[in-house]
């Protein structure tokens, strides 16, 4: 009688109208409130997979999918359509999740570009399998996350990259002047799944939760019209992936710690610091012997280097000579003038304002990273150099001599000044600098359009 009311429960939490949820907001602060790491601990000893199926806690994954949206897994499914497939189905999925008879998708092979050239694939599941996985994740990481290291800040709750950019930072400030900047070679294409697996045996004793991960990670991948069996790595591009690879990378926090080193850990991309070069090959020599050794994982060599953090990144950012303020890299700002140069782009035919909108959309979040930089004469640069090219936009736009030339007067140049520039046969950036554009189009007339300024959204 029970199992129905519980059943009727969770079947009425699925008919409700569906409340998006936004994730949750990184917090920007320099220290982190998460407490000391607790010692570790068996947790949920039994009936775990009841836990994951309980109404709240479905309610709250269903919402969470909802609202993250994503591309459809193999079986096309969008996630807008996953209430009402709930609505018929969940007594069905709630039942094999239970008796341990739950049987994932394979995921779908997508490849994105990655910052530094070449792919990234990516292992998209079923809009199913992410409900399903976030509803694990829900009662797995809460528990979880109190044991893990405070020099690890990626994907865990209330921790952002800016806390470890900034961690990172003070260790400059206290005479770590050196970086062991280590990069694992493909690291969520090869966790070691036995070792992933008795790592979470040790905690979970609920046999069925320890099945149906194991079922994730052995899901195969479908790509060109195929699909193929997985016995090593994590995809990405599914909800319990980050936190695997956590759990995974624990044992190396624990290592660092118990070593005495500073260090700061992002996912897979892990600095410690030190006083001297000498300190950093040992330390680079002995930590990757250990991954190699313990975690079955190899450190990328043409990626890792010991050096000044000044010529090294570290989650977009690096850092300044001398001072240690924190500065875009090299590489953030090279992809964010590329995709500027797209949006700005002279052959496509659109509007100058519908140019600025998709430029404000992307300005904005862009700003909303980097935006933590210490260097507000780099921004206050990329200001100019983006108004350049609305100028040569518009410029490009007018076309014709006399075209250009109403169009200057119109906008209060003098008419001798407006013949000389319109007849030029100079290019669109060689004139967009003349000071006739820049009073014909000074940056208030695409600040009232709309274009967000950064250097004034400093933090």
């Amino acid at each position: 009688m029970e199992e129905k009311k519980m059943e009727r429960k969770t079947v009425k939490a699925f008919s409700s109208t569906a409340s998006g949820e936004a994730q949750a907001v990184a917090m920007e602060g320099t220290r982190s409130s998460v407490a000391e790491p607790q010692p570790e601990r068996p947790m949920f000893p039994v009936k775990l997979m009841e836990e994951v199926v309980r109404a709240e806690n479905v309610k709250q994954a269903l919402r969470r999918v909802e609202s993250n949206d994503g591309s459809p897994g193999v079986d096309g499914m969008k996630a807008e359509r996953l209430r009402e497939y709930l609505k018929q189905n969940w007594l069905e999925i709630r039942r094999t999740l239970l008796n341990g008879e739950y049987k994932p998708k394979p995921v779908r092979k997508v490849s994105i570009p990655k910052p530094g050239g070449g792919t990234r694939d990516l292992g998209i599941p079923t809009v199913l399998d992410r409900f399903i996985q976030q509803a694990l994740l829900q009662v797995l990481q809460p528990e979880w996350d109190k044991t893990f290291s405070e020099n690890s800040y990626g994907f865990r709750p209330g921790r952002s990259a800016h806390q470890a950019v900034s961690k990172a930072q003070e260790y400059l400030f206290e005479g770590y002047s050196f970086v062991v900047d280590i990069d694992l070679e493909k690291f969520f294409d090869r966790v070691n799944h036995d070792m992933l697996m008795g790592r979470l045996a040790k905690r979970i004793e609920d046999k069925r939760i320890l099945k149906l991960i194991r079922a994730y990670l052995n899901a195969g991948v479908l790509a060109e019209g195929l699909v193929k069996t997985r016995d090593e790595g994590t995809p990405q591009g599914g909800p319990l992936s980050p936190w695997l690879s956590n759990v995974v990378l624990d044992d190396l926090d624990r290592e660092l710690e118990k070593r005495g080193h500073r260090f700061v850990r992002y996912a897979d991309d892990c600095n410690i610091y030190v006083r001297s070069e000498r300190a950093g090959e040992r330390v680079m020599a002995s930590i990757a012997e250990f991954i190699k050794r313990k975690l079955k994982l190899k450190v990328n060599g043409s990626k890792s280097a010991v050096a000044r953090p000044a010529k090294r990144k570290f989650l977009g950012f690096s850092f300044t000579v001398f001072t240690n303020k924190r500065r875009i890299s090299a590489q953030a700002l090279e992809k964010f003038k590329l995709r500027v140069r797209v949006i700005t782009n002279r052959n496509r035919g659109r509007s100058i304002e519908q140019v600025i909108e998709d430029l404000a959309c992307y300005l904005n979040g862009w700003l909303g990273y980097f935006g933590y930089c210490q260097t507000p004469s780099v921004l206050k640069n990329l200001d100019s150099w983006i108004s350049r090219r609305l100028r040569c936009l518009v410029w490009s736009q007018w076309k014709l001599c006399r075209p250009r030339v109403r169009e200057l007067v119109k906008r209060g140049v003098k008419l001798n000044e407006a013949w000389d520039v319109a007849a030029s046969g100079k290019g669109p950036w060689r004139m967009s600098h003349t000071s006739a554009l820049q009073l014909a189009l000074p940056d208030k007339y695409f600040a009232r359009l709309g274009l967000p300024r950064l250097a004034a959204g400093n933090i």
